[in-house]
């Protein structure tokens, strides 16, 4: 197998064709004992998930399904109109306790295999970086992976996913909790849950305080968000 970002291949049987093309990217953790035994999982028939890449925390790249297959990585989920997340998504676990096994940052050895891989599928499948999204953000009520401590302010300096605003032009516009949520939901986020989808665009945009309380900055950040998408810097 002939391909420098990718060390060894494990095909899956977990998987089928696609009903829609390719614009979006998830990122997972697998929240096992190893990479090992996640891979294992990923490729036994009963599981019934699977994903495209496993990345260990040592930085080995492992494929796992062909990326014009549809990998079962992302379950029940929502995406700016996209209820078959699936279909329209590249799904890359990384290898990593998750909160449930010890919760730790992210390995720099994992991290600098991900970049690459990242890179090459956004050019690939050109998917914007608007549409490089967490576990958390597309199932906020059943999901909380990556999770807080992964960097995307650094995934953000290789242009491969939106920064975090770093001013905050008009502060707070919205007058009451329901217009906050619609904006949410114009942005992206699945808002059947409200409080679990304030905590996941929490995690993603303000990881330092996750209470899925509505407050000034998370409202003032979600309207920077949604100026500069209206206009197209937000690609």
């Amino acid at each position: 197998m002939a391909d420098e970002l990718v060390h060894a291949e494990r095909l899956s049987p977990n998987f089928n064709d696609r009903k829609l093309p390719i614009n979006m990217l998830v990122l997972h953790y697998t929240e096992m004992e190893s990479a090992e035994a996640a891979i294992e999982r990923l490729c036994d028939p009963e599981a019934g998930v699977s994903a495209h890449y496993l990345i260990s925390e040592q930085g080995v790249v492992t494929r796992l399904v062909p990326e014009e297959k549809r990998a079962w990585h992302a379950g029940a989920s929502f995406w700016r109109g996209h209820r078959d997340v699936n279909s329209a998504s590249i799904g890359i676990e990384l290898d990593h306790p998750g909160h449930g096994l010890g919760y730790r940052p992210f390995a720099d050895a994992q991290f600098e295999a991900l970049v690459p891989l990242v890179a090459r599928i956004m050019k690939h499948q050109d998917i914007p970086r608007s549409n490089v999204v967490g576990h958390s953000d597309v199932a906020p009520a059943r999901k909380i992976d990556p999770g807080e401590l992964f960097p995307w302010d650094r995934l953000a300096e290789y242009g491969l996913c939106l920064p975090k605003p770093d001013s905050l032009e008009l502060g707070d516009p919205f007058d009451n909790d329901s217009s906050f949520y619609l904006a949410m939901e114009r942005f992206g986020y699945d808002i059947t849950d409200g409080h679990k989808a304030v905590e996941a665009f929490q995690r993603r945009w303000r990881p330092e305080k996750i209470d899925g309380q509505i407050d000034g900055q998370i409202r003032a950040i979600l309207f920077q968000l949604l100026l500069d998408r209206d206009r197209g810097t937000a690609r």
